[in-house]
């Protein structure tokens, strides 16, 4: 009888331990433009069973790496309507265990999503620092880093539920697409708040909410006509990664043997001239070392990460996604994963950080970009940042005897190569963000040169973006570390000294900033002609620069006044786009301004006059 016992708990405890941990997607939909799905199955040595379905669904293929612990199934679901199947697995033609798996029903309408598009004010917050709605899940005991304000880079609190009681916040400000940064688990010991190491990629972190509490937060966007893009981490996960510690392959990630840090030269990847150990250290370093980079040249990992951002999309019914680090990816690679979703989603919008500073290598990275053509390459991406433009942005307001280079001239040159590019309008525009110096920290808040800098945004071509804080006069040292332009916005947490988020609560200097922006972005979101719209530019005089912004129907005149003099203009100059116009009305003070002489501006100011 003891014999017979032991024989049951050990036959009943290989059952359990060959039990599948893991099934990634966790489901999918019916009628998916790709009919081809591959499911990843992780369990202790499930490579030795071999699987089979239900329902008359066909496996394509089965695949099984040098890891014992993982299958990949590929099933064919172009004609599998809305059902649940079970995958068996057997042994020697014994099923050991089963697993059940769903195809659900598609949103309407879902292939043909609008997305985010030179409309938009964008909006761009870091979670854990925007505003603590739960505090019940500040920490999580499954997870490392707790939660303390106290200490700068930790983790403050801020989560899902804090965005979302905020919205009417947002709205009022004229934002119309949020990006937050890194939502899913990132469970590194410490600064795991920013999310960029993350550790399980289909999961929210518990500290930020849960899965149901980021559909919420799409959903309650959704009622305010708002879009929610997703930032999304193609190059590297986290050392934390659950995958990372049971890797499928050795040549999951980049190995030389182990770990190599980047070079960050990323002009190795089209660099005509350059040598293919510089190039390869570029594209397979670690971005830093508790980042594993992932080897999208790997066709299993390249399937991997372009199902899951699928399913993020089909899931959480995004509005787009902004891509971390893009142009550091295999470039052939992430240019397969962006074309793959774009197929699924033609009219999607991803924006990739391509971190350069200049505009043909930025343009380089953008959709059927006559420069990379040259190469025969073509990225698939849509739309890249301006960071052109936020360099110029960073010096030109302090520049108050213009030069040759110095000036507004700086912004004149910016546009001047607006030929490079493939769309204009799909740039994503802005002053700083959570990488950069803080534009309120390098200017003192000045709001003079503040109103310039959101004027520009707001009024030239491609899509404005703001960082959270921004329209308060939040500012914060770079050189004292990250955690000091990522501060707590005021108001986010009980006991803060004030509220920035409600009228009541904003200091004069706080309101002075949000009045201004609300109202820029807020009459922004209803231009066309700014959205839409052709531009005619100037070369700068005196540091004050003039463009126009027009269609068939309207003209916006823009004056910039980068003086510290106030200056009076003839407006015989701009003719050509004044053309009869006898004055323009300015939209900041309601004012009308004559055009049939001279224009008269203060020193450090903006008009934006809709002519009439």
């Amino acid at each position: 009888m003891k014999k017979l016992f032991s024989l049951l708990l050990l036959l009943a405890g290989s059952f359990v331990f060959a039990q599948i941990q893991k099934v990634e997607p966790p489901f999918w939909w019916a009628g998916m433009h790709n009919p081809e799905l591959q499911i990843m199955f992780y369990g202790k040595d499930i490579a030795k069973y071999q699987p089979s379905v239900s329902n008359n669904v066909v496996i394509k293929n089965v695949v099984k790496t040098q890891n014992s612990n993982y299958v990949f199934v590929t099933i064919d679901t172009k004609n599998i309507s809305v059902s649940d199947f079970t995958f068996s697995f057997k042994d020697k033609k014994k099923t050991a265990f089963t697993q059940k798996y769903s195809l659900k029903q598609r949103k309407e309408d879902s292939a043909t999503r609008k997305s985010f598009d030179s409309s938009d004010m964008m909006y761009l917050i870091m979670p854990d620092r925007f505003a603590n709605g739960n505090t019940a899940n500040d920490n999580d005991k499954n997870l490392k880093e707790k939660a303390d304000r106290n200490i700068p880079d930790a983790r403050h609190g801020g989560d899902i539920e804090g965005i979302i009681r905020n919205l009417d916040y947002l709205q009022e400000l004229g934002v119309t697409a949020i990006w937050n940064t890194p939502l899913c688990e990132d469970d590194d010991k410490q600064h795991s708040y920013h999310g960029y190491a993350q550790s399980d990629v289909y999961r929210i972190d518990p500290r930020y909410g849960t899965n149901e509490d980021y559909l919420r937060l799409s959903a309650e966007m959704k009622k305010r006509d708002m879009k929610l893009v997703m930032d999304y981490v193609t190059n590297h996960w986290g050392a934390e990664h659950w995958m990372y510690k049971d890797l499928p392959a050795y040549d999951w990630i980049h190995q030389f043997p182990g770990y190599s840090q980047s070079n960050y030269r990323m002009t190795t990847q089209f660099d005509p001239n350059a040598s293919k150990i510089d190039t390869k250290q570029c594209m397979d370093g670690w971005f830093v070392p508790s980042m594993p980079d992932l080897n999208q040249s790997n066709p299993l990992v390249l399937n991997y990460i372009t199902q899951n951002a699928i399913w993020w999309i089909e899931y959480a019914d995004l509005g787009g996604f902004r891509v971390d680090t893009y142009s550091y990816n295999d470039k052939e690679g992430i240019a397969k994963w962006t074309k793959a979703i774009t197929d699924e989603y033609p009219y999607f919008n991803i924006v990739g950080e391509v971190w350069m500073h200049d505009q043909a290598q930025m343009a380089y990275w953008q959709k059927d970009s006559k420069v990379a053509a040259i190469q025969n390459y073509n990225s698939y991406l849509p739309s890249v940042m301006d960071f052109t433009l936020h360099d110029a942005m960073g010096s030109v307001f302090n520049e108050n005897n213009p030069s040759w280079n110095d000036g507004m001239i700086k912004v004149y040159d910016n546009f001047t190569n607006d030929f490079l590019y493939p769309d204009v309008n799909n740039l994503l525009l802005f002053a700083e963000n959570h990488d950069t110096g803080r534009f309120n920290e390098i200017y003192k808040n000045d709001f003079k040169k503040y109103q310039m800098a959101m004027t520009l945004v707001a009024t030239v071509r491609g899509i404005p973006q703001l960082y959270y804080g921004s329209e308060i006069g939040m500012a914060g040292d770079k050189s004292k570390g990250d955690a000091h332009i990522r501060q707590d916005f005021p108001g986010g947490w009980a006991g803060d000294k004030n509220n920035a988020f409600t009228k009541a609560g904003r200091t004069a200097e706080q309101a002075q900033f949000f009045d201004f922006t609300s109202k820029l972005f807020k009459w922004r979101k209803g231009a066309e002609v700014i959205h839409t719209g052709k531009t005619t530019h100037y070369l700068p005089d005196n540091n004050v620069y003039v463009y126009f912004r027009y269609n068939d129907k309207e003209t916006v005149m823009v004056v910039i006044n980068n003086s510290n003099e106030a200056r009076t203009f003839k407006t015989n100059r701009f003719a050509e786009n004044i053309k009869s116009h006898k004055s323009g009305k300015d939209v900041l003070t309601g004012k009308s301004v004559g055009l049939e002489s001279e224009i008269n501006i203060e020193a450090k100011s903006v008009l934006i006059l809709e002519l009439k």
